[in-house]
């Protein structure tokens, strides 16, 4: 029990959590932007593909 008291204590003092958790915080950051990226890219490719579909669509008679 004692070396797993001291394994904590010494990730705890060394730089290695702090380091991992900037990097955790810094991912989670980039996949917020790659989503909002690519749900604004999809919602504009949409309405491109609805007007094309409309100027495709003959009238009804």
């Amino acid at each position: 029990m004692k070396n797993l008291f001291d394994c904590v204590k010494t990730f705890m003092v060394s730089e290695d959590g702090p380091t991992a958790v900037e990097y955790a915080v810094m991912l989670a950051l980039i996949i917020i932007v790659c989503l909002t990226a690519i749900k604004a890219v999809g919602t504009t490719a949409n309405d491109r593909f609805l007007d094309v579909e409309a100027a495709l669509t003959p009238a009804a008679p």
